[in-house]
């Protein structure tokens, strides 16, 4: 297998048994990482001389709906419940196979060139099985580590009369057929199962979908964003969380309006979560929870969630999750009027766990990626440290955490492959430009099929 030789300014592990080195040398055969150490003296079929680089572990996007990446901020300003009038009662429903080809590549290749080498595509919009396959197409193509999540479609309004959402369960025979595509769960895209769960489902078609998650050997999934007495099932997850569908294979998303209780209840199984921060200051009253599962002793996990409503990029997500989560930490010391911290509350490397190796918690990978180890898969990212917004360099997490962006990002790799290189994707450049004019043309036929008028038209 061919061997790389990354030689760093910095490398910030996250890893405590590796720590954080400086002018230090990263061991590449094939797929994963074999060595980290200063002067390694290792004979390797290609050198990667980076001495101005910052590496890093790939970033890990928890959450995203692919397929919405043509639709990019037309929602930033939309009110209250325009999200589900105008997208899912409407757009989505105007999607098809070749249209969800077109959002998630776009949306992977967006990802890798901004540093983000994982990927969880919540696929809520999977009307049929070919939309599934051209779905998984796309982020083979892109070349993305991915956890595929397939979830129910959306119906257009006459046919949720008949078929209403709260009701819905994914088609076994769906689930089967993708399932035998995504068999290998240590290949690159892997699978999972989308559930509505009690905030939107009715408690016996969630109770169905978990126990065919389970049964399939799937990692499943639900977003939790209503208020107890607005959702579906006002009991929320205390059902699930007594009959054990719910544990260690199961990640819930938002999360907001958990009491601490439900929170407590579902952290003491193993379930993980996911604060999507960009979206929620959006649109919810309730804090996002990295806070709240940081006081439980767990680790959040970050996701970007929509690209209609707030930006793609990983970096912005998770400065602004800590800096939301500080301001949180600062309103609740003073309301108890404590003392002034002497210590940051939250440090700038605990965001990083965040935006890494909370992820890989997240989705079941953290023995493969989320840090950078020997015996761990060579996802990596170099950032460059002589980008003017950057230099000088004095601590490098601060410097990825608190002032870095999708524009410093020089190279990618994932599981070994360069998948970006002198700040360029290495996706052939021809096909990318036509893909994206198909994805403009798709998504101007969505919209005029779904009479939703932009601004400005």
């Amino acid at each position: 297998m061919a061997t790389k030789l990354i030689k760093c300014g910095w490398i910030v592990s996250m890893d405590p048994a590796v720590g954080d080195l400086k002018d230090a040398e990263i061991l590449i055969d094939g797929d994963r990482i074999v060595a980290i150490g200063k002067s390694l003296e290792a004979d390797a079929d290609e050198v990667i001389d980076a001495p101005a680089m910052i590496a890093m572990p790939g970033l890990v996007n928890a959450h995203m709906h692919t397929w919405q990446t043509g639709l990019r901020a037309i929602g930033c300003e939309w009110a209250h419940g325009e999200y589900f009038k105008y997208l899912h009662g409407g757009m989505a429903t105007q999607y098809g196979p070749e249209d969800n080809y077109l959002g998630n590549l776009i949306g992977a290749l967006n990802q890798i060139d901004g540093g983000c080498t994982t990927l969880n595509d919540y696929c809520h919009n999977i009307t049929s099985t070919e939309q599934a396959e051209r779905s998984i197409d796309a982020l083979q193509d892109a070349g993305i580590r991915a956890v595929f999540t397939m979830g129910a479609g959306k119906l257009p309004p006459e046919r949720e009369k008949v078929e209403p959402f709260e009701k819905r369960i994914n088609p076994r025979e769906r689930v089967t057929h993708i399932r035998k595509r995504l068999v290998d769960d240590g290949a690159l895209v892997t699978m999972a199962l989308g559930v509505a769960g009690p905030h939107w489902a009715e408690m016996e078609p969630t109770r169905i979908n978990l126990r065919l998650a389970r049964e399939m050997g799937l990692r499943s999934s639900t977003h939790a964003t209503k208020r107890p007495e607005l959702a579906v099932d006002p009991r929320g997850y205390y059902p699930l969380i007594e009959e054990g569908l719910v544990g260690a294979d199961h990640s819930v998303v938002h999360g907001n309006y958990l009491s601490d209780d439900e929170l407590k209840r579902l952290f003491d199984v193993g379930v993980t979560f996911c604060a999507t921060v960009q979206t929620e200051l959006r649109g919810y009253a309730g804090d996002p929870l990295v806070g709240r599962v940081k006081a439980l002793g767990g680790t959040c996990s970050l996701g970007v969630d929509v690209e209609p409503r707030v930006s793609g990029e990983m970096f912005r997500e998770m400065q602004i999750a800590l800096l939301y989560a500080l301001s949180v930490c600062q309103r609740e010391n003073a309301r108890d009027r404590k003392p002034a911290f002497s210590v940051v509350p939250i440090r700038s490397r605990e965001a990083l766990a965040w935006a890494t190796i909370g992820g890989a918690e997240a989705l079941g990978l953290a023995d493969r990626i989320g840090t950078l180890s020997p015996g761990k898969k060579a996802d990596i990212v170099l950032l460059d440290g002589n980008d003017l917004n950057l230099f000088p360099v004095h601590d490098p997490v601060l410097s990825i955490v608190e002032q870095a962006n999708q524009g410093n990002v020089h190279t990618v790799l994932i599981d070994g492959v360069v998948r970006k290189k002198d700040g360029k994707l290495v996706f052939p450049e021809a096909v990318r430009r036509q893909r994206m004019v198909e994805l403009a043309a798709s998504v101007d036929r969505i919209m005029g099929e779904a009479a939703y008028v932009p601004f400005g038209r």
